[in-house]
């Protein structure tokens, strides 16, 4: 990230390496299109939607954006998802592949149908 620190979702993806503009721009369409309204927030300096409770997060880094729905959300995509690096709290895209539109699509639905299951930030 460069300059001052971004406020809003829109500073943040301007303020994000070049790289990483195209992947943040269609994550957050995808994510906005399943949660319209949710609130748009920077925490921890990262964007999030909340809707009050954490809905999902999302952030760039030097090579590769971290979509962030929550463990359990993870768990249950966890065969679609063999083919993606994962960590328990993140699926990471790196920016020289596709974003898995349709699959971050269903995830992001799965999480906003499920919002009471594994609702602890991470």
């Amino acid at each position: 990230m460069t300059g001052k620190r971004p406020t809003t979702i829109a500073e943040y993806i301007l303020a994000a390496p070049r790289q990483a503009q195209p992947h943040l721009r269609k994550l957050y369409r995808i994510l906005k299109s399943v949660a319209p309204d949710a609130q748009e927030a920077i925490k921890w300096g990262a964007p999030f939607f909340v809707e009050p409770r954490f809905v999902f997060a999302f952030s760039a880094h030097k090579s590769h954006i971290s979509f962030a729905p929550t463990p359990a959300v993870l768990e249950a995509f966890r065969k679609q998802l063999r083919e993606h690096e994962t960590t328990r709290n993140y699926l990471k895209i790196p920016y020289d592949q596709p974003l898995p539109e349709g699959l971050i699509r269903k995830i992001a639905e799965y999480r906003v149908r499920n919002m009471s299951e594994g609702d602890g930030f991470w």
